[in-house]
């Protein structure tokens, strides 16, 4: 078996385990620490609730992401064009999954392209940032973005997968100069994505420092890829390290604000166990500009077009009660609204 060969078949298993079996972090996003005050009285009309947003010159009718899930397979292929079309549609935005297989064979590239049925939807093109120390670089990012004719290019940083993987590329040292490199010379901008264990302060000084236009925190409490990886182990010690992180990572709502902190005014983009309007909300309210899910549309996109699109009408009608209730008439207003955080009702008593 090829190497282009094993990456198509693992973003295969990697469908596969992400619908079949129980792949959520032990821990929660943080998000139900947090509430908004209602409003009885909210002096608005719910039909002029504007819930529409500007990213990197596109105007998005609701602030949601279709976040990078898959391709390399004929099945992500329909996925993708699924999940595209609902895009379109919808008015709001989508990435792809990492590319890196069809970098590699350029025949497995119509799995990833989208344009056709998703002329005008904002779209991320995606590669792993660790492949910048293992013989990657402009040529390779160019081509991931030419590809897809993509908008911005997702640098996705995945350290704790890749070192749980049997043979992952786990060389992350010097890195930042490279992604700095790819910022600075790239046409289009770089965003920095984790890929479920959230971003510290000091990543976010790092990445911001390097010259990255948005970050995604993509923080813990939703799909933990260390329990998809102990799905593909090969052995009982493979299964048992990687199983042994199930509690791994930074927090949805935490990651938001050490991105707040550390770096004020990039762009954020939150991501990692949000299922539905109200936690949509509830990032907008910590930060974030852009709300990213991953889970519930792959698996509505499953089961048809009409599946995915019910999902999205139903996420943004969500999100527009939660801003009229809470008094917000935009997304503006709803960043000012604060949030009243509850206190850790797991702790124990003083």
């Amino acid at each position: 078996m090829t190497e282009v060969t094993g990456t198509a078949a693992r973003k295969a298993d990697h469908i596969r385990i992400n619908l079949e079996e129980d792949v959520q972090s032990g821990l929660t996003t943080g998000l139900e620490r947090y509430h908004f005050i209602h409003q009885a009285l909210p002096e608005l009309d719910l039909a002029a609730v504007d819930a529409s947003v500007s990213w990197f010159g596109k105007r998005l009718r609701a602030p949601l992401l279709i976040s990078s899930m898959t391709g390399g397979t004929e099945e992500a292929r329909r996925l993708n064009r699924t999940l595209a079309a609902s895009a379109q549609a919808a008015g709001i935005a989508m990435g792809l999954g990492s590319q890196r297989a069809a970098v590699e064979d350029e025949a497995l590239a119509p799995t990833f392209q989208v344009r056709a049925v998703a002329p005008d939807i904002l779209l991320f093109a995606n590669l792993g940032a660790v492949q910048l120390n293992y013989g990657y670089g402009l040529d390779q990012c160019r081509r991931a973005v030419d590809m897809l004719e993509a908008d911005a290019l997702v640098l996705h940083l995945n350290a704790l997968q890749e070192a749980v993987q049997p043979d992952g590329d786990a060389n992350f040292a010097g890195l930042l100069s490279k992604i700095e490199v790819v910022c600075r010379a790239l046409p289009v901008p770089v965003i920095a994505k984790e890929v479920g264990w959230g971003i510290s302060e000091q990543a976010a000084r790092q990445l911001a420092g390097a010259g990255v236009a948005a970050i995604d925190v993509a923080g813990a409490g939703g799909t933990s890829w260390s329990q998809v990886e102990m799905h593909r182990a090969r052995t009982a010690a493979q299964r048992r390290i990687a199983g042994a992180f199930i509690n791994w990572g930074i927090p949805t709502a935490q990651a938001i604000l050490n991105v707040r902190r550390a770096a004020a005014g990039l762009p954020i983009i939150a991501s990692g166990g949000l299922r539905g309007g109200i936690d949509a909300a509830k990032c907008v309210a910590l930060g974030a500009r852009l709300c990213g899910l991953a889970s519930p549309f792959i698996k509505a996109a499953a089961v048809s077009l009409e599946a995915v699109t019910e999902t999205i009408d139903e996420l943004s009608r969500e999100l527009r009660i939660a801003m009229f209730a809470a008094g917000a008439a935009n997304l503006e207003a709803l960043q000012a609204i604060p949030l009243v955080e509850r206190p850790d009702l797991t702790a124990p008593l003083a």
